[in-house]
């Protein structure tokens, strides 16, 4: 088990520097074609995610079509969203409020899936919108269609993992990765063509960062998977904060004063107590927070 643990903290670290190439190309291009080019490359990962016997038709062939679109759609959101955070706001800060996954999912889960939460988990909701109050601090500092895209991103994160819920274990793992990039391909690539232009050569290496690191990540979290359950390697995906804040403080020169550093301690604290309680009740939750959503740890039929 902690070699699956060891590939997680490797996939989150992956993920945390594909994030950072975002930042690195600091809006030069629209957000939109750097979503569509990202979740482009994010094929690569394709063939890691077939099981054997499995073929590229199995990629967009669903039992639940309606709830594929619907995350197709969901996810082109949240990688936009995910690309303009990264683009606008710390990246200590664009984890924080993307990091409002579980809260998310625990509200959704009670809409759609009619789940029984007790007191301890509402308490945790609102601990971690408690955190995102300390960090944003509305009307006492300027808020930004950064945060807004944050947002974006947590709850198209949520959405999928609610989505992975109601699909259960019949749909192909290959299918539910697919459905996480064909949005931002399709949609935000169409949303681009207005602002198209050909990156330069350094922006190509950073788009590749983006996209390729995004997709390596993915593969290592499903090795992960195989070698530890899905709520063994869940916790680890908050080291993507401290890569976050390492990454602020000696490459963009980014500043998380008191109140923010506060903040992000409740909202921490909320995921991690979260997805504590999932554990006891038996739920598999998908772990990791990445631009180009990954794929549901599904178990091996």
């Amino acid at each position: 088990m902690l070699y699956g643990i060891f590939l997680a903290f490797a996939s989150y670290a992956a993920f945390a520097v594909s994030d950072a190439c975002v930042k690195f190309i600091d809006g030069t291009l629209s957000p939109y074609q750097t979503a569509s080019i990202g979740a482009v490359l994010g094929l690569a990962a394709i063939p890691f995610m077939m099981k054997k016997g499995e073929g590229l038709s199995d990629a967009v062939r669903t039992n639940y079509p309606s709830m594929w679109i619907f995350r197709t759609v969901s996810s082109a959101a949240g990688a936009i969203g995910s690309v303009v955070a990264f683009t606008y706001l710390s990246m200590a800060e664009a984890f924080a409020l993307i990091f409002l996954l579980p809260t998310f999912v625990t509200i959704l889960s009670v809409i759609f899936l009619r789940e029984q939460v007790g007191w301890r988990r509402w308490l945790a909701v609102f601990i971690g919108f408690l955190g995102v109050l300390v960090v944003l601090r509305p009307g006492f500092r300027e808020l930004s269609i950064g945060h807004l895209g944050a947002l974006f991103g947590g709850m198209s994160g949520a959405i999928s993992i609610v989505i992975f819920r109601l699909m259960g274990p019949k749909e192909k793992r290959i299918s539910l990765y697919t459905s996480g990039l064909v949005g931002p391909i399709l949609i935000a690539g169409a949303l681009a063509i207005p602002y198209l232009e050909w990156p330069s050569a350094t922006q190509w290496v950073y788009l590749a960062g983006y996209g390729l690191l995004a997709a390596g990540a993915n593969v290592l979290l499903l090795f992960a998977a195989q070698y530890a359950p899905a709520s063994a390697i869940a916790s680890p995906q908050y080291s993507q904060m401290l890569w976050a804040i390492l990454f602020g403080y000696f490459i963009f020169d980014d500043v998380i004063d008191t109140p923010m550093l506060i903040g992000i301690c409740l909202i921490v604290a909320s995921g991690i107590f979260t997805f504590i309680r999932e554990k006891e009740r038996g739920l598999d939750t998908p772990p990791a927070v990445a631009t180009t959503e990954p794929p549901a740890l599904v178990k091996e039929e």
